[in-house]
């Protein structure tokens, strides 16, 4: 078994030795929960899940491209919430990112993230082995 960490220029890695963005063991992709954390705080509390969605699904498109891979090899996406009636949004920025074969996918609501202002986190799994997909 071989583990590789990935790092993208897109994504800021967390401190030395909390944890890793991105984990790559036997051609499977471990991306950690993603948020849209990096975006100045002030416009982030302006952001609603929408929004949100589509930041933290572009960090984890480029998290894949820098393993090698794309967002066609998601397998599984978890996502959190704060507010389970605002879904569809989340929903809405998921279909710019998925075609085809949409991943498997929980949706769980949380009474809070990192943050007050963050609103979603979402965390992935990729098959960028080879072989048929």
């Amino acid at each position: 078994m071989t583990i590789r960490r990935v790092t993208s220029p897109a994504v800021p890695e967390p401190p030395p030795e909390r944890w890793s963005n991105c984990l790559v063991c036997d051609g499977i992709a471990y991306v950690s929960g993603m948020t849209a954390r990096g975006t100045d705080p002030k416009v982030l509390a302006t952001l609603d899940e929408y929004e949100q969605g589509k930041i933290v699904f572009g960090k984890i498109k480029g998290m894949l491209e820098a393993a090698g891979g794309a967002m066609a090899d998601v397998v599984k996406v978890t996502i959190f919430v704060t507010n389970i009636k605002n879904n569809t949004k989340v929903w809405a920025a998921r279909r710019e990112f998925f075609t085809g074969n949409f991943p498997a996918s929980t949706l769980v609501e949380v009474r809070a993230l990192a943050a007050p202002e963050i609103l979603v986190e979402i965390e992935a799994i990729a098959h960028i082995g080879k072989g048929p997909r």
